[in-house]
């Protein structure tokens, strides 16, 4: 029996937009979860940007210039490359660095349209997975039901990341989404909201990460801060303040409660030193980091994609002399000038104001503290950073694009 359609029959309509959006909301979940090889979200991007690319974007002028530094950013990679195409750990380095590059300019295209409704759907989904990501590492460090093989690393939380660092910096945008959306009533569950906070929090700490927990107390009191600055009312400052103590003294008893272990606290007062064994002395990270600093100026092309470990036995750790290491003069003085322009972008898009203010305030301090904790960590191949790019490149286009209609 063949079905037809008849005259009343309402045609079947894709929505290419909502697709678009459950795909890369998907693909921004799927960032949550990197402990194997391919990751889902390489997966996801799969999906994401090739169906982006067919049914079509479009690229503000807003952009253009944020296209322009990152290119240049990866032609001097790709030229620091040249002398070591035989090394097959230079050579997956940089393409790594290609392809994290072309997800952060499609994420600038995807948010530069319909910002709000796009980024409100994504933070969701980036919260989610963010949770997931935190509950995995804490059952893990309380070892519950022998997870530990498997979400920690060096009896700290890792959770479905391959690093504690990365871990415990990957949940600060996260959380302060759901902190921006307690503070100022953006949620009707306010109660689900604040216990997700908490949970993003415990995996801050538990990651025993000294860069995340410092990036988490002052990505959370700039969001705060930039809040209150903007805020239009008095009964909203008022908010912004209550809202505020109450959750501070949630998150300080829940803290509590944790370094009442023994282990714990010993642990915690250990990685709390703000200087590590391996810091110090003339081979030690800051050792290093100034002897390669004398060496670079006599290498336009840098050591190569990789190869700062082949000079001194480790990473750089330290993301703005990675740059001219891995990248040559070059990349690394187009990765100062991005870093130093989105300095300037993130916050006028938090000051002036827009429709897009109030995302902003959760976007950039999230972007900023990783860009500031690139001074003692290797940030460059990290996936939300990249992500975080695009989303404030994508929402200061729209922001020039909103603006011009205004002065039209």
């Amino acid at each position: 029996m063949r079905l037809q359609a008849t005259a009343h029959s309402a045609p079947i309509m894709l929505n290419t937009d909502k697709v678009r959006v459950y795909l890369f909301g998907l693909m921004i979940f799927f960032g949550s979860i990197v402990s194997i090889e391919p990751s889902p979200y390489d997966l996801g991007s799969l999906m994401a940007i090739p169906f982006f690319v067919i049914t079509g974007f479009k690229i503000k002028r807003g952009l253009v210039f944020f296209i322009f530094i990152i290119t240049l950013y990866e032609i001097g990679g790709f030229s620091a490359l040249v002398p070591h195409f035989n090394r097959q750990d230079a050579v997956t380095f940089q393409l790594l660095s290609f392809y994290l590059y072309l997800t952060s300019l499609f994420f600038a295209f995807f948010f530069s349209e319909n910002s709000l409704e796009r980024l409100n759907f994504c933070l969701k989904a980036y919260a989610g997975g963010a949770v997931f990501a935190a509950l995995c590492g804490i059952i893990g460090y309380f070892d519950i039901g022998g997870t530990a093989a498997y979400f920690t690393l060096y009896t700290r939380a890792s959770g479905t990341f391959k690093d504690p660092n990365v871990f415990g910096s990957y949940l600060i945008l996260g959380a302060l989404f759901l902190m921006q959306r307690v503070l100022l009533g953006y949620t009707k569950h306010y109660l689900i909201s604040l216990i997700f906070l908490l949970i993003l929090i415990i995996g801050v700490l538990l990651s025993f990460s000294r860069g995340s927990w410092g990036a988490m107390v002052f990505s959370s009191i700039s969001m705060i801060m930039l809040a209150y600055l903007t805020s239009d009312t008095a009964a909203m400052r008022r908010r912004i303040i209550i809202a505020s103590a109450f959750s501070a003294g949630a998150v300080i008893l829940c803290i509590l409660i944790l370094l009442s272990f023994e282990n714990m606290r010993e642990f915690f007062i250990q990685r709390a030193s703000i200087t590590q064994d391996y810091d110090s002395g003339e081979t030690g990270r800051f050792g290093n980091q100034i002897r390669s600093i004398t060496m670079l100026l006599d290498r336009p092309l840098g050591f190569g994609p990789l190869l700062f470990r082949n000079w001194f036995g480790i990473e750089p750790h330290n993301s703005y002399i990675n740059a001219f290491a891995s990248c040559g003069w070059l990349g690394g003085l187009a990765f100062i000038a991005l870093v130093s322009s989105t300095f300037y972008v993130g916050f006028r898009l938090c000051f002036r104001p827009s429709p897009y203010r109030r995302i902003s305030q959760v976007a950039w301090p999230a972007l900023m503290v990783l860009l500031l904790q690139g001074f003692q960590i290797d940030i460059d191949h990290w996936r939300h950073v990249f992500l975080l790019f695009g989303i404030i490149w994508g929402l200061e286009a729209a922001r020039q694009e909103w603006q011009s209609t205004q002065s039209g």
